[in-house]
């Protein structure tokens, strides 16, 4: 049950605070600030913060705080007025891709389903800014939309066993990279040669919730150069 703060309590050492109803730059925006604002003012007594599509939820270390403190936390951060400067915002990330249809065994019948040129969609998928909506099925999985309806499409009907790390995906009006190898039904277009999550590195994933990303089309000698691989589609 929410509150009129929208706050509600979801475990014994949880809160989860509710934005909205559908996912939105707006919404995107409302949780990268109140989640930054969150891990400064909880810091030690913060386990996790886990941002979704129009909610985060706090998990709390209950041996040094309690859900009537958090919910304090919560709402004061909720108070404070969202930046809008440039500088205060979510980064621009861009993500080089290799679109081909040797990198992306979806990409011909997506572009005649949606009766374009491959070219076309290419350009299309480029085209926009995607907000993080969310991370989630798999660490450095990133939820980006909204996508072009014009390239829209469905989910695949049966799901891939395996999807290499580095697919470019499109799935309704998201799309997004895989980070590791993994099943999928994603439609494939391309592949990525950036890693999307790397437990060594500090951050562990090129973007986060409120970010925003661009995808930049390099040709396959680039790709390869930077470390890219392909991938013989079964």
């Amino acid at each position: 049950m929410h509150d009129l703060h929208n706050i509600a309590i979801a475990g014994e050492n949880s809160l989860i605070v509710y934005f909205g109803d559908a996912p939105s730059q707006s919404i995107a925006s409302a949780i990268a600030a109140t989640a930054a604002q969150l891990r400064t003012s909880l810091a030690t007594q913060l386990i996790d913060l886990v941002p979704s599509y129009a909610s985060i939820l706090v998990i709390y270390d209950p041996f040094k705080t309690d859900h009537h403190a958090v919910r304090g936390a919560i709402r004061r951060a909720l108070a404070t007025p969202i930046a809008t400067d440039n500088s205060q915002s979510g980064a621009l990330v861009t993500l080089p891709v290799y679109y081909s249809t040797e990198s992306g065994p979806d990409l011909q019948a997506l572009a005649d389903n949606a009766g374009l040129s491959i070219e076309e969609v290419i350009r299309i998928h480029q085209q926009s800014e995607y907000s993080v909506y969310a991370i989630g099925f798999a660490p450095g999985f990133a939820y980006l939309g909204e996508l072009d309806p014009r390239i829209a499409a469905p989910r695949l009907a049966t799901p891939r066993q395996k999807v290499p790390r580095g697919a470019v995906a499109i799935a309704d009006r998201q799309t997004a990279v895989y980070p590791a190898e993994s099943p999928g039904g994603w439609n494939l277009i391309g592949l990525c040669p950036e890693l999307m999550f790397d437990p060594s590195a500090e951050p562990s994933m090129p973007v986060q919730v409120g970010d925003l990303v661009r995808f930049k089309a390099i040709d396959r000698e680039t790709y390869l150069d930077m470390g890219g691989l392909l991938w013989t589609w079964a």
